[in-house]
């Protein structure tokens, strides 16, 4: 039987770690960028045209950032998962008899 171990339990710790905070912060991220928070138009790909336009292109490209950072957050849950099985698997390597 193949075995699904590739992370010792210490990165697999670190692992939730990271991921935890990544989701707490791209989330929170997502949401000030979905509310179009002003602070953040620094982060946002606009051009010259699109500040020509009106606020309806810059909404728009806030709105893309905020997905952006929503499917980020979601890749991070899916780390989180990962990591997880890898502690799981871990704690069972030390039950088993060789």
């Amino acid at each position: 039987m193949v075995s699904l171990l590739c992370c010792g339990p210490k990165m697999a710790a670190c692992g939730i770690v990271i991921s935890a905070w990544g989701v707490i912060m791209l989330v929170l991220l997502g949401i000030f960028f979905n509310v179009h928070s002003a602070v953040l138009i620094e982060d946002v790909p606009a051009t010259e045209e699109d500040f020509k336009g009106g606020p309806g292109k810059i909404y728009g490209l806030y709105e893309q950032v905020s997905y952006n950072c929503f499917i980020a957050a979601g890749l991070y849950v899916l780390l989180g998962g990962f990591s997880f099985c890898q502690v799981r698997l871990n704690k069972r390597k030390e039950y088993m008899v060789r």
